[in-house]
């Protein structure tokens, strides 16, 4: 065998590794109620910030525990535990998702992404309805 083959079949078989890897790996979307059925896989859950429910962050005891409460797109609230320190404006966030494993009632987070207004529109309010001048 040549070595231009046995070097092709490494790479193919590298390729082959790395895509199986990116699909096993990979977490899918969806509500509390499915991550419930599956505790084992990690899923993403979104939603908005129950914000009438207490949020627990204190620094000086653990910097590396966050709790709080989120109600996902089916209506459904959970309490999420965080392992990382509170996201900065996390209050002003319009949609927050979650990324973790069902632990009983509760959802453990590895990580959270959110949507702030901020970010897409410079903090100013939106313009809807808004009349001009006619320049």
């Amino acid at each position: 065998m040549k070595k231009s083959h046995i070097i092709a079949i490494v790479i193919i078989a590298v390729a082959i590794a790395a895509i199986l890897s990116t699909v096993a790996d990979s977490s899918t979307y969806a509500s509390f109620s499915i991550a419930a059925d599956h505790p084992n896989k990690t899923y993403h859950v979104v939603g908005k910030l129950a914000k009438e429910k207490p949020q627990e962050y204190n620094p000086q005891a653990n910097a590396d525990l966050f709790t709080f409460f989120l109600v996902d797109n089916d209506g459904q609230e959970r309490k999420v535990i965080l392992h990382k320190a509170r996201p900065q404006d996390f209050d002003k966030s319009e949609q927050i998702v979650v990324i973790g494993k069902m632990n009983g009632d509760e959802f453990a987070a590895s990580d959270v992404l959110m949507k702030c207004p901020s970010k897409y529109n410079n903090g100013s309010p939106e313009m809807k309805g808004a009349q001009t001048d006619g320049v």
